[in-house]
């Protein structure tokens, strides 16, 4: 069950990120082992809009640092703050636990930056074909709604000669699992579903894509 705790301000106000039981007891071991645990807030911010996704910094910082813009959430145990610039970004969006690889926290936001066009100098590929059709009915029915629950996407960019390009966005995007994902996952039921398909190509730009992760505090 998630955790919705309201600003201290006006209870009558749903917090802007929930934190599920799972983060929640991370977070608070994770919070116990610094220096002046009871002081220290939990500071959750975007760090810029790349290619298809946010990047996030998650990390402890005192509550009494919060501005008067600021979204602060509280309960008895965890102050959740998230910076002024970055309220609009992560309205909706949730901090989780995910056990996929060595397990790690994740946020899963609704919100998504503008996508730059793949393939800038080319037109937009034709998507209307049969072949691609059932490509897009595949990622729609069995691919996005399993990599969702990571916060994952998948869209179809083009399909030629039989080689299917996608980008992945989200959960997806720079993660060091997205190889195993495309090639043990996305290809697979591609490939088993629509036996024309020859590869899967993935386009996403990972360089750019960043997790969140915890630092020590700040001070």
């Amino acid at each position: 069950m998630d955790e919705d705790v309201a600003p201290a301000d006006d209870p009558g106000v749903p917090a802007v990120l929930t934190v599920t039981a799972a983060a929640r007891g991370v977070v608070l071991d994770a919070r116990a082992q610094e220096a002046d645990a009871e002081r220290l807030a939990l500071w959750v911010e975007v760090t810029g809009a790349r290619d298809g996704a946010y990047a996030y910094d998650i990390y402890f910082q005192s509550a009494a640092d919060a501005g008067p813009g600021d979204s602060v959430a509280e309960d008895a145990e965890l102050h959740v703050v998230v910076p002024e610039s970055s309220v609009a970004r992560l309205v909706g969006a949730r901090l989780d636990w995910s056990d996929e690889g060595d397990g790690g926290l994740v946020i899963v936001n609704p919100n998504t930056p503008p996508r730059p066009e793949v393939f800038a100098d080319r037109p937009q590929a034709d998507l209307t074909g049969e072949l691609a059709q059932r490509v897009l009915g595949v990622l729609d029915d069995q691919v996005n709604p399993s990599i969702a629950m990571h916060g994952g996407h998948a869209d179809l960019v083009a399909v030629e000669e039989g080689v299917v390009y996608v980008r992945l966005s989200g959960g997806c995007q720079g993660c060091g699992l997205a190889s195993v994902t495309l090639s043990q996952g996305i290809e697979v039921a591609l490939r088993d579903s629509v036996p024309e398909i020859v590869s899967v190509v993935d386009v996403t730009d990972h360089a750019s894509g960043a997790n969140p992760f915890y630092e020590p505090a700040k001070k």
